[in-house]
């Protein structure tokens, strides 16, 4: 069995997903590879209590139509787009706890795990702003936006994920931005 747990982790996401479709434990490679930075995601998005809930769902809505999976989009654009489907649903949670953090000041997504120092100052001073600009924004816009900011992807991988045409997310990008910058101070900078 070590032997091919060894085999899997040599294969590309592609080459697990066929593999999975015989020897279904196989997809389980998957998560592990994909649940970390997916979960840090949707925990930002969504705050903790959703976080669990939606990455299991998601994994479970791509196993269960891992045939359709054709390969000629990354596996992990392929899976972000069902977890932005799923996230997509949640929308008035989200904007409520951008909302909350807006007012209160205190992230709802925070789970009490200590961040790098200048992270939490930066956070402490431009949060409760950056929070009520996030919940100002359309869905798509914010959804985007995200996806750059927190799901660290480039704009093609964005595009795929959310199924847009490239020019689109450039143009909800770019009018976020605009959005934000208007609500959020500019950064001094000394020179």
């Amino acid at each position: 069995m070590a032997m091919v747990s060894h085999a899997r982790d040599q294969l590309d996401d592609p080459g697990i997903v066929a593999v999975s479709l015989d020897a279904p434990e196989a997809f389980g490679e998957l998560f592990r590879r994909h649940s970390p930075r997916l979960h840090a995601y949707i925990k930002r998005r969504l705050g903790p209590a959703l976080a669990d809930d939606l990455v299991s769902e998601t994994f479970t809505i791509a196993f269960r139509k891992r045939e359709r999976f054709d390969g000629r989009a990354e596996f992990s654009a392929w899976l972000w787009g069902i977890a932005s489907n799923l996230i997509a649903k949640h929308h008035r949670q989200e904007t409520r706890m951008y909302r909350a953090f807006a007012r209160t000041g205190v992230d709802p997504a925070e789970d009490g795990v200590a961040e790098r120092a200048s992270d939490r100052a930066s956070a402490a001073a431009l949060g409760p702003r950056l929070a009520k600009a996030l919940a100002a924004l359309n869905a798509q816009e914010r959804n985007a936006l995200l996806l750059l900011a927190w799901g660290e992807m480039s704009y093609a991988e964005i595009a795929t994920t959310l199924d847009l045409p490239l020019g689109t997310v450039k143009a909800k990008i770019h009018r976020a931005r605009i959005k934000l910058r208007k609500t959020l101070p500019e950064e001094k900078t000394d020179g």
